[in-house]
C-alpha cells in the first residue's frame, strides 16, 4: 500500500448527483459540474456523465486535456491567458472571459483552427473577483457578437470566491436585467446565465432565479457543501473521500514548545496552550500535500496539532483507539484539502466503485 491516499467511493459521488441535479432540474437549472477539485479524473468525470451532467468546467487546460474524448461540453471555468489562446480554444468548447482584448486573441486562434469558440462573459457583482463592469458589458456583447469565430453563448456571474459576497434576490435581478439588457443589443437571445457556483444551490426553490438557468457545482457534488453558509446539502454524503495517512511516530511529548521560539517552517508563529504532557503520533504527510486546516480526524478523539510540509502532528490522548507506528488513521476533508490531495503527485488514489 502507499501513503498518502486518498479513498474515492464513486457510488457516494453518484448519490450527490442525482440530488443536486433533481433539485436543479425542478428549478429549471442546469448544472455545469466543476472538475478542478480532484483533477478532471477521467474515473470521476465518467460518474459525471453516466448521472446525467453533460457540461463540465475546469480552470486547467491540461485538466480538460484529459477528458478530449469524453462526450461532453468542456468550459475553461478560469479566465483564459492569452498565451494560451489556441490550446483554449483546441481543449475547450466553451471558456469564461472578462477581457476584449483576450476574446479578440480567442477569436484569431479560432480561425487558425477552423473552429468556433463559444464565450460566457462575466460581470462583476461585488465579490472582486473576474468580471467586466456592469456598465461596459452592452458594449462588449455588440463587439463580440461581431466576431467570425466566436459565439457568445451568455454572461455569468461569481460568488463567495475571494470577497465572500453571497448572492442574493437583488444580485439575481440585476443579473437578469443585465441579461434582458444585453439580449436588446445583440438582437437574441443568451443560452447561458450562469448564476454562480455551489453558493448560489441554497437558493434553488427558495427564491425566484428569474433569467439564471445554470450554476457550476463542484464541493456541492464533491463533498456535499453548499457555500455560502457551509451548510450540508440534504440527503448528500461528505465522505466521498476518505484521507487515509501513515503514522510514522508516537511518544508523549509536552504540549507547549520549549526553548526560544521564531517563525515555523511557514512564517507564522503558532500559539499552543499548556496542557501538560500529552500523547502525539505524527503522520507522513504534511502542507506539500494537504491544506491541513481542512483535515477532519474521523476519531473523535484526535485533534490536530498542526503540520509542516510533510509531517502532520496530532494529539491521540482522548483516543480510544490504540495507535501504533505503521498503523493509519483516516481523515475527512474539506474543499481546500481535497484540491490541494487531488492534485499532488505524491498522494496516492484509489478508487471503490
Amino acid at each position: 500500500m502507499s501513503y498518502p491516499k486518498i479513498k474515492i467511493d464513486l457510488d457516494k459521488i453518484k448519490n450527490n448527483i442525482n440530488i443536486i441535479l433533481k433539485k436543479a432540474q425542478e428549478n429549471n437549472i442546469d448544472i455545469m459540474g466543476v472538475t478542478k477539485g480532484f483533477a478532471c479524473e477521467p474515473e470521476i468525470v465518467k460518474v459525471f456523465l453516466e448521472n446525467g451532467i453533460k457540461m463540465v468546467g475546469d480552470s486547467r487546460i491540461i485538466n480538460l486535456k484529459k477528458i478530449q474524448n469524453l462526450d461532453l461540453i468542456k468550459v475553461l471555468i478560469r479566465i483564459p491567458m492569452i498565451s494560451t489562446a489556441l490550446e483554449v480554444v483546441k481543449y475547450s468548447d466553451i471558456s469564461l472571459n472578462s477581457e476584449i482584448k483576450t476574446i479578440e486573441e480567442l477569436n484569431k486562434a479560432g480561425k487558425k483552427l477552423n473552429k468556433t469558440h463559444g464565450v460566457i462573459l462575466m460581470v462583476e457583482q461585488g465579490d472582486l473577483r473576474e468580471g467586466f463592469l456592469p456598465e461596459e458589458i452592452l458594449e462588449v456583447a455588440y463587439e463580440v457578437e461581431k466576431m467570425e469565430n466566436i459565439n457568445l453563448e451568455g454572461i455569468g456571474t461569481n460568488f463567495t470566491c475571494v470577497g465572500g459576497v453571497i448572492p442574493d434576490s437583488n444580485k439575481i435581478f440585476q443579473l437578469s436585467q443585465l441579461t434582458e439588457k444585453v439580449e436588446e443589443k445583440i438582437g437574441r437571445k443568451l443560452k447561458i446565465i450562469s448564476g454562480g457556483n455551489s453558493s448560489s444551490y441554497h437558493q434553488l426553490g427558495e427564491v425566484d432565479l428569474k433569467r439564471i438557468n445554470n450554476l457550476r457545482i463542484g464541493e456541492g457534488i464533491l463533498l456535499g457543501r453548499e457555500t455560502a453558509f457551509g451548510e450540508n446539502i440534504l440527503g448528500t454524503k461528505d465522505d466521498g473521500f476518505i484521507l487515509e495517512g501513515e503514522i510514522i511516530e508516537i511518544k508523549e511529548k509536552e504540549s507547549v514548545p520549549y526553548g526560544r521560539r521564531g517563525m515555523d517552517a511557514f512564517g507564522k508563529k503558532p500559539e499552543f496552550k499548556d496542557r501538560g504532557l500529552r500523547k502525539r503520533a505524527i503522520l507522513a504527510l504534511g502542507k506539500q500535500d494537504f491544506e491541513c486546516e481542512s483535515l477532519y480526524p474521523i476519531d473523535k478523539g484526535v485533534e490536530i496539532i498542526g503540520g509542516s510540509s510533510d509531517h502532520l502532528v496530532v494529539d491521540i490522548s482522548d483516543s480510544k483507539i490504540n495507535y501504533e507506528v505503521g498503523k493509519t488513521m483516516e481523515f475527512k476533508m474539506g474543499y481546500g484539502a481535497l484540491l490541494r490531495g487531488m492534485t499532488s503527485i505524491y498522494v496516492d488514489k484509489e478508487y471503490k466503485k
